[in-house]
């Protein structure tokens, strides 16, 4: 939904797709919790590693279906926007009715989708690679210990051995992606993080597209009280396209550590005249 002011507001449709992310995580450790480490088999192992395997494809299936749904919304919303900033239509209601994607917003968000889903998908492959080296190492480190066992005549595993195996195994499910800088995220973390800033970014980028489509060459950036550094852009006009005149700042050009950020939820009005805007 669009709330008042223009600015996109997703938190439900986000928390969405957060939940069968946090879920999924937690029937995997249940599914873990279950493995008997102290005489793990191949055969236990293997059926473990076809549950999670399940949990997984249906994730990616309904995160597919969530990004289809909400990548092409978030960007109608941009283009609506445009359309009311122009006088085209006097609401957002009305503006919707009328939405056609031109042929770049038609790329764009095929690329946006194609873009999102990827990064959705590396988060259910890291779970997926981590979970089976983990698995494996504990079937491993478990026939050793039995096999000790048969030598030196111990009855069982000892705690330490097996708390260290159940660690293993909890971190393979708990860190999802580890990012350019080496930070780590859990997934569902990271996924709020991923779909926040695809939706912001699909919303700003349409609205220009549409702007640009329509001759509007500006656009004003959005205010809601920021107390990070976007506040030292919030209401700038600014270039579309670096080829406007005058002497506004092209938005390609603005520091993304500033503004239009990871989580950031500023969007952009377009503006045909500047002088009329500021």
């Amino acid at each position: 939904m669009v709330a008042e002011g223009l600015v996109p507001v997703y938190d439900r449709d986000i928390d969405v797709l957060v939940r069968a992310y946090k879920e999924a995580v937690r029937s995997i450790g249940a599914e873990l919790s279950r493995l008997d480490l102290s005489d793990m088999s191949r055969a236990n192992a293997k059926a473990a590693l076809a549950e999670v395997a399940k949990i997984l494809a249906d994730l990616n299936e309904e995160s597919v279906a969530w990004v289809n749904a909400h990548i092409p919304k978030a960007a109608t919303d941009g283009v609506a926007q445009a359309i009311v900033s122009l006088g085209a239509a006097k609401t957002l209601d009305e503006a919707e009715k009328i939405v056609r994607f031109n042929r770049i917003n038609r790329e764009f968000v095929a690329t946006a989708v194609a873009d999102t889903q990827a990064d959705l998908l590396a988060v259910t492959q890291n779970i997926d690679r981590k979970v089976r080296v983990a698995i494996r190492q504990a079937t491993a480190e478990s026939m050793r210990a039995n096999l000790a066992k048969g030598v030196n005549g111990r009855r069982t595993i000892s705690r330490d051995i097996l708390d260290r195996m159940r660690q293993t195994l909890g971190n393979a499910v708990n860190t999802g992606v580890i990012d350019a800088a080496g930070r780590r995220w859990k997934p569902e973390t990271y996924v709020e993080m991923v779909t926040r800033t695809k939706l912001a970014q699909t919303h700003r980028e349409a609205t220009m597209n549409e702007a640009l489509g329509r001759g509007a060459l500006y656009g004003r950036i959005s205010r809601h009280g920021a107390t990070d550094a976007c506040k030292n852009y919030e209401g700038l006009i600014v270039k579309l396209t670096p080829d406007a005149p005058g002497s506004y700042r092209y938005i390609g050009d603005l520091p993304r550590r500033e503004i239009f950020h990871p989580r950031c939820r500023h969007v952009i009005t377009p503006v045909r005249d500047p002088s009329n805007a500021l």
